[in-house]
């Protein structure tokens, strides 16, 4: 992965809005399977969804994710549930995980998550959760999950070969020379019920292998490589009560380990990883603080570092930067518009925030993005006016670190 040499450049989380059209041919794919007709209005929809992020300034696009099943138009969770079509050893559920009701305590020395629902974020503001009228969790479609029941093992090569396939395609039809995919963590993946493995270790480090064989598909098509992992930042939310700080840093450093484990030998310059607090918009009172996170994360072999830096709750923990040297070879890819409102950012506040850190680490090393997915988050038309804002955000900025030079569309 290059550095800015002429403007700030942009990309954004991964997911993107689904089309009434691929809504409605997800849901037959589930009913039917695949289809020859699915597979084309697959492929035409990502050179579209390609096309479009060009056209509003994105300089390193995807495929809107669109090759992870959506189940509705409301869909927190299909950066994790994509993965459920892709992995051997699991067995089907009724469980909801946001309806679940099992309660696991935590004590000192002895961190385990518990339910969704038992989040500690969750109980504090119990009444507004469960108020469809405060629009937290409004018009989400319940979707089980699966459990782990015989050894792990990757069966998505077509899946992953698809994803590739349609994204290469788009970027040879736009002109486009970076892309990337996303794909789930070992620490995410390792999230769903364990009825098979005796420890986390063994767990995890099963997770790792997995997942590795999706990565390097990924990487040797020439993409760069973005790994899904809100775990490292909202499990902390879903241990319950708090624990300790050092039991925590404890719980991820297996986590980060079963992470490079995955990711040994491959080119950290084309890997990113994504971290965020969870997509769903809750008052997230229980986030623990990036500053608290981030040796772990910085630990782990990616040379770009994705996070929310837009969202009101983490907007002012750019001063991080301010005590910390950035890391040789890191790069920062800020969240600068968020997934957790249906306000548009002013252009003028895009380029402040991106300039913001450009002053801390270097124009060089900021690539400016979204805080999470905007698919399944808010309606396609503010997505894309999210796009577009944090392409002339990127480009104000351009004009103010080179000193009035001229913009790269």
């Amino acid at each position: 992965m290059s550095l800015n040499t002429s403007h700030i450049r942009t990309t954004h989380a991964g997911s993107l809005p689904r089309t009434d059209a691929l809504l409605a041919a997800n849901e037959a794919r589930e009913r039917d399977g695949v289809s020859e007709k699915f597979l084309e209005l697959l492929e035409t929809s990502v050179t579209g969804i390609v096309a479009r992020q060009r056209e509003l300034g994105i300089d390193i696009p995807n495929d809107g994710e669109f090759g992870h099943t959506m189940s509705s138009a409301v869909d927190f969770g299909a950066w994790w549930n994509y993965s459920f079509a892709r992995l051997g050893g699991l067995q089907e559920t009724i469980v909801d995980r946001w309806a679940e009701t099992t309660v696991n305590r935590s004590s000192p020395g002895n961190v385990v998550l518990t339910s969704f629902p038992d989040r500690r974020d969750r109980r504090a503001f119990a009444e507004a959760y469960a108020d469809p009228a405060s629009g937290i969790l409004a018009h989400r479609k319940a979707t089980t999950q699966p459990k782990v029941v015989a050894p792990l093992t990757y069966i998505g090569h077509d899946l992953v070969a698809s994803d590739i396939r349609n994204l290469k395609t788009a970027m040879a039809a736009t002109g486009t020379e970076e892309g990337f995919l996303a794909a789930l963590s070992p620490a995410s993946c390792a999230r769903l019920a364990n009825d098979f493995y005796a420890s986390d270790e063994e767990y995890l480090f099963a997770a790792a292998d997995a997942m590795r064989e999706e990565y390097k598909a990924i990487l040797d098509a020439g993409l760069i490589l973005q790994i899904d992992d809100p775990s490292l930042a909202e499990s902390w939310d879903q241990i319950n009560p708090e624990p300790s700080l050092e039991d925590y840093l404890k719980f991820l450093e297996l986590r980060v380990e079963a992470t490079n484990h995955a990711l040994r030998g491959l080119p950290a310059e084309r890997i990113r990883l994504h971290v965020c607090w969870g997509s769903w918009h809750g008052p997230h009172t229980t986030d623990i603080p990036f500053a608290d996170i981030l040796d772990p994360v910085l630990r782990i072999n990616a040379n770009m570092v994705s996070f929310e830096a837009g969202n009101v709750r983490h907007e002012h923990e750019w001063r991080i930067w301010e005590d910390r040297a950035l890391p040789e070879g890191k790069i920062l890819v800020p969240g600068v518009v968020s997934h957790a409102t249906n306000v548009v950012e002013h252009p003028e506040l895009v380029a402040d925030r991106i300039e913001r850190f450009a002053n801390l680490v270097g124009r060089e090393n900021v690539i400016a993005s979204t805080d999470c997915g905007l698919g399944g988050r808010v309606h396609p038309q503010i997505a894309m006016a999210k796009l577009e804002a944090l392409g002339a955000g990127a480009a104000l900025a351009t004009q103010r670190l080179w000193k009035g030079a001229e913009v790269i569309a």
